[in-house]
């Protein structure tokens, strides 16, 4: 046999390495899809959240104005 411990090598090196990916990876157990539609949701809270923060900030300024 020629090749040594070569093969042993390389199958620890594969498994250190498939362990650093599995590691990073979430586990909350949902598709895909149902992360699309929860993430959308949350960035349309978002948004409106904002929209209103905005609509408030623009009204409030607008009525603390100085008439000259």
């Amino acid at each position: 046999m020629t090749r040594g411990n070569q093969r042993d090598l390389a199958r620890e090196k594969n498994r250190k390495k498939l362990e650093k990916l599995a590691k990073g990876q979430k586990k909350d157990d949902i598709s895909l899809t149902s992360r699309k539609e929860r993430d959308a949701e949350i960035m349309r809270q978002k948004q409106l959240k904002k929209q209103q923060e905005k609509e408030a900030g623009s009204a409030s300024s607008t009525s603390q104005s100085k008439p000259k």
